[in-house]
């Protein structure tokens, strides 16, 4: 691409785009997360009584088709052209599609209508904030990438416990259970698109014309051509298979072990979550900050797995609620310590960042959509095991393999080389 304005490598972002871009992210999370949190468990209960597993396929369906989409739309941003530039036309067309399938959720009749409202949920508050991850790609210097994403990894793991708590008290209508998370979500995102700049890309010019082949093409790359960037791929994917596995049934989980309804356990996990926001703040900006000062990355991957994988056991086994807090404390650190490191080092190693930060956005997505796609289908199976009929589901093992998978999922990052 030619006359595509970018500011220079060394160019640092204003204050004022960090804070925006990290209220940003906060609103999507809100709006986005509190659904797969809280409110489509609740929604679930009440229009198929017992039937759990249906939650994983919901969600599954609606990341493979994020899976799909999320290269495509990230090809077509990074070729937009507009007055307002290539990110923020998304951030809108993302934001409308979001709001329609809030409504489509609150007022489903039934569990199909529900997944189809979630598919919505996806395509639209997904590119919203596939958006908002490839402005900083476009924007931030190698040394603000850790803080802005210790900051910003803080906000979206602050946010679903926002969301839970607002979920928690207004359980018991539907409309504002969904809608008003939305209603952050569409606060935050907008200041974005008013108070921050873009440069106007309607004379921009590309050397390669854009085909269906060519569209297609775009979801390729050879792992060879980027070793770096395909080792964090990896990881992130591991990592994801297992958090997915760990959080797509929390509402359930937390319900069988404490011998309570999943409605009455919207404010259990709401507590929680709270009290986990002490952890989850000390992982993501404590390890931001201090992953930029030591010009260090990998590491920090790592601990953020053991710490993960460390939470998911305490939980496996805990049987009352002080062992429940306990592990999620050690879960929280450890989620919010990976997703600010971890986004700093995609940052770091992005192919392309000039003409395609968009097109290997996207393509990092897939190591997040296809676990959120796959784990639910295959949750249901680890779920049974060792299950006779009518019998608790088993939780234990369920915990224990998500463990796994993000223990080595923080050991590929280690194979890194050209980040310390």
């Amino acid at each position: 691409m030619q006359n595509a304005p970018q500011p220079p490598a060394e160019q640092k972002a204003s204050t004022s785009y960090i804070w925006f871009q990290v209220l940003g992210q906060f609103g999507v999370f809100v709006a986005f997360i509190t659904p797969l949190a809280i409110s489509l468990a609740i929604r679930l209960a009440e229009l198929a009584p017992g039937r759990d597993e249906y939650l994983g396929y919901i969600t599954g369906a609606g990341s493979l088709v994020v899976m799909v989409t999320a290269p495509l739309l990230g090809v077509l941003s990074d070729r937009t052209r507009s007055r307002i530039g290539r990110r923020r036309p998304f951030m809108i067309g993302g934001m409308l599609v979001g709001i329609l399938s809030l409504f489509v959720m609150a007022m489903a009749p039934s569990a199909l209508v529900l997944g189809i409202g979630w598919v919505l949920a996806q395509l639209g508050w997904g590119q919203v904030l596939q958006a908002l991850l490839t402005s900083m790609a476009d924007k931030l210097s190698e040394t603000q990438r850790g803080k802005v994403a210790g900051l910003a990894g803080f906000a979206t793991q602050v946010a679903p416990v926002v969301g839970v708590v607002i979920a928690g008290s207004f359980a018991a209508d539907a409309l504002l259970l969904f809608l008003l998370p939305g209603l952050v979500g569409v606060i935050f995102v907008t200041l974005f698109v008013l108070f921050t700049k873009e440069n106007d890309t309607r004379n921009a010019r590309f050397d390669e014309k854009l085909s269906l082949g060519t569209l297609f093409s775009k979801y390729l790359y050879n792992p060879r051509s980027y070793p770096d960037f395909s080792w964090v791929w990896l990881g992130r994917f591991l990592f994801y298979f297992g958090l997915t596995l760990n959080t797509t049934f929390t509402a359930f989980f937390f319900a069988e072990r404490l011998g309570v309804s999943v409605a009455d356990s919207a404010p259990i996990i709401a507590t929680i979550s709270l009290i986990g926001i002490v952890a989850t703040t000390a992982g993501a900006i404590g390890g931001g900050f201090l992953s930029d000062k030591l010009r260090r990355r990998r590491v920090f991957v790592l601990y953020s797995g053991v710490l993960f994988t460390l939470g998911t056991v305490v939980m496996a086994v805990a049987s009352d609620f002080t062992l429940l807090v306990t592990g999620s404390m050690i879960v929280s650190a450890g989620i919010g310590m990976f997703s600010a490191i971890d986004q700093a080092l995609i940052l770091d190693v992005l192919p392309e960042k000039d003409t395609n930060a968009g097109r290997f956005m996207g393509i990092i997505g897939f190591a997040v959509s296809i676990p959120q796609a796959v784990a639910p289908f295959i949750a249901p199976a680890f779920l049974a095991i060792g299950v006779v009929a009518g019998g608790e589901k088993n939780y234990t093992l369920l915990y224990l393999i998500a463990g796994v998978f993000t223990l080595i999922g923080g050991m590929v990052a280690m194979r890194v080389r050209s980040v310390r």
